[in-house]
């Protein structure tokens, strides 16, 4: 699937996150264990930021100037209708310039939808969006090689994709960071999440 037909598939389900139905808790202890490794806030940015807006919420919280990307219009709807104060930004994380380098960087569940061949360029940029010391926590599959899934679980039709870890962590480190905390959070599912961290 291209990205424009993941986003159509979200847009068709964006209120499932929106609702009071969803669990807002889901992701906020790793994404306060990542913040620890941080002394102050500063600029924050959301990839995939979705409907749901804890992830916003808790880093306005901690004194963050916050920003979101998605790539479903019908998510950010929604997310501005929540925080109508935050800077959204509706684009195809691929192909997005970053457009200043930030503090803090989430991509929680997002960027396992990118196609499988584009990981090895995006990964890359995110992490060389981050300011000296600054902190990145994102999700991916914990698989050891790379692959790649089509289904309809959500209903909709969806695309997963994972490098692989070693590949995944190759990345990292190229990129001049520091894996700080790696975890199958759902074990046995492979739900991996990664805290990493630029060199000062």
């Amino acid at each position: 699937m291209k990205p424009r037909e993941v986003a159509a598939s979200y847009d068709r389900i964006a209120g499932r996150w929106h609702g009071d139905s969803f669990d807002r808790d889901y992701g906020m202890a790793q994404h306060r264990r990542a913040l620890a490794f941080l002394d102050d806030a500063g600029a924050a940015l959301d990839v995939g930021c979705g409907s749901s807006g804890r992830i916003i919420d808790l880093l306005l919280e901690r004194g963050f100037e916050v920003e979101g990307l998605d790539l479903s219009g019908e998510m950010l709807a929604l997310a501005r209708q929540r925080h109508p104060d935050v800077t959204f930004h509706h684009a195809d994380i691929c192909e997005w310039v970053f457009p200043r380098r930030y503090d803090f960087i989430s991509a929680w569940d997002s960027l396992w939808h990118i196609p499988l061949a584009r990981h090895e360029d995006v990964l890359p940029k995110i992490l060389h969006g981050l300011n000296p010391d600054g902190v990145c926590i994102f999700t991916t599959g914990g698989t050891d090689t790379p692959d790649e899934v089509r289904d309809a679980a959500m209903g909709p039709p969806m695309y997963h994709s994972s490098p692989g870890l070693p590949r995944t962590l190759q990345w990292v480190a190229e990129s001049g960071c520091v894996c700080r905390h790696l975890e199958y959070d759902q074990h046995p599912e492979l739900h991996v999440y990664l805290v990493v961290q630029k060199a000062p």
